[in-house]
């Protein structure tokens, strides 16, 4: 007992020595050329332009045709998702997909918001942008960045977009309004793919960069950053970045590699309230065997394939729109609570509707970006990726943090100040996990709107 009390307390002295010693550092911001050959003399064409989501038979018949010729393995008695995609379920799927899922209609759905497009560093840069209808008198909309992550796309904000740009017509206030701009990552959707190695380096660098340029592209000095995922780690890079260009950035998910407050884990259950634990923090992470470790290993083989062989797997994803589903999907289920694996139908259709998750498919299916967006992890995780700068340093920036219980790892609010140590607003989400903008909307836009208002009343 005495031994551990000392072990905790010495611990605790060596937490408190890091953390006091803050430092404003920044990241240079450098440059880049990613698209095929060598930069051309003369610069780039920095023009923006309009983009509209298109669909044909040929596409249509093509998708249709695979389907029918589907190969699939039967499951396992009672097997359920513990194995993976369930292929009894899989065959529903298949069923709506081929007779009653309409991509032409999905595809005016897309269109709804303005669709742009323009090259950055030798890259088209696809994204949205959305500006309020009408603004409440004397007020300014907030530009807001928001930044998805893998296996999603930028129709992941479809559904909270209207609650930023037009609040007060879905109940919440007005007293913030933002409008809203979206990208695809380099290599997902509608973006182009890098043609070089190296873009992930150190963290994302190059896609922060990228994206930093777009705003400043749009006409923004200031503007205000969000994302969870992929979408977390470049936005904590364009902190790193430009910080003085960001005037918040809102988060619901975090990468939290280096940190002494980890190691605090083989403690906390005893000594919980010496680190800064709450009692909802001991509900999401105890017990450490089953709730990070098992866990841990249970999910991330995916990722463990993704950092070393892209394109082998890439190879069969991106020829069978099947696999292709079965991989997406099985992330939106047990990526949004991990006790769906114990159900015959992996709790899909529970927080989403199949139209949302086929879109979100079919966005990597007709542009063939799945093995390109892969290639992001082999990019990011390469050798000794946690000692990089980006990794290290903190972040000066006022952050906002949206805790969702059943998000992969849940990151206590004491372990997020040692990296954000402007850390404004900690929320713990009432329900909700990986997908927030996607399952729970209006849970993340009211987080946001609360983290704008703190910081603008300081």
């Amino acid at each position: 007992m005495w031994l551990e009390i000392v072990l905790a307390s010495v611990l605790g002295l060596v937490i408190y020595w890091f953390v006091s010693r803050d430092k404003e550092e920044t990241l240079p911001l450098e440059d880049g050329w990613w698209g095929p050959g060598a930069r051309p003399p003369g610069g780039e064409d920095e023009s923006i332009r309009p983009f509209k989501v298109e669909t044909s038979d040929e596409e249509i018949d093509d998708l249709h045709r695979r389907i029918d010729k589907a190969r699939l393995t039967p499951p396992l008695e009672d097997s359920r998702f513990h194995y993976g995609f369930n292929a009894s379920y899989l065959k529903k799927i298949l069923s709506y997909w081929r007779n009653g899922f309409d991509w032409r209609k999905q595809v005016e759905v897309l269109n709804r918001y303005p669709h742009f497009k323009t090259k950055i560093e030798g890259l088209d840069i696809h994204f949205i942008h959305v500006k309020p209808h009408e603004l409440p008198s004397g007020r300014a909309a907030k530009p807001l960045l928001m930044v998805h992550g893998w296996p999603g796309s930028f129709y992941e904000f479809y559904n909270i977009i209207p609650l930023l740009t037009d609040p007060k017509n879905h109940g919440l206030s007005d007293e913030h309004v933002f409008e809203v701009i979206c990208p695809s990552i380099p290599g997902y959707g509608f973006s182009e793919a890098s043609s070089k190695k190296g873009m992930g380096a150190a963290g994302g660098l190059a896609t922060a960069r990228i994206f930093y340029k777009l705003m400043l592209r749009l006409g923004f000095q200031e503007f205000y950053i969000q994302g969870g995922d992929w979408g977390s780690l470049i936005c904590t890079n364009m902190a790193q970045l430009v910080p003085s260009h960001v005037k918040g950035m809102h988060l619901n998910m975090a990468l939290i590699l280096r940190n002494f407050y980890t190691l605090t884990l083989f403690l906390g259950r005893r000594f919980g309230g010496l680190f800064g634990y709450t009692e909802r923090d001991m509900e999401l992470l105890y017990p450490v065997k089953e709730k990070i470790f098992y866990s841990i290993i249970r999910e991330s083989g995916y990722m463990h394939i993704q950092s070393t062989k892209p394109d082998t797997v890439g190879c069969a994803l991106n020829d069978s729109p099947v696999g292709l589903a079965a991989y997406i999907l099985e992330k939106f289920s047990t990526w949004t609570n991990s006790e769906f694996r114990d159900l015959e139908d992996g709790g899909l259709e529970r927080k989403f509707s199949l139209d949302d998750l086929l879109t979100n498919v079919m966005i990597y299916w007709t542009t063939g970006t799945i093995t390109s967006s892969q290639r992001f992890y082999k990019e990011n995780m390469g050798k000794n990726f946690t000692a990089e700068k980006p990794f290290r340093m903190k972040v000066q920036v006022p952050t906002g943090f949206a805790a969702f219980p059943c998000e992969l790892l849940h990151i206590p609010e004491k372990w997020l100040k040692f990296k954000y140590p402007k850390l404004i607003s900690y929320s713990y989400m009432a329900r909700g996990g990986h997908f927030a903008a996607l399952e729970e909307p209006e849970l993340l836009a009211r987080d946001i709107i609360k983290f704008v208002g703190l910081l603008e009343r300081q």
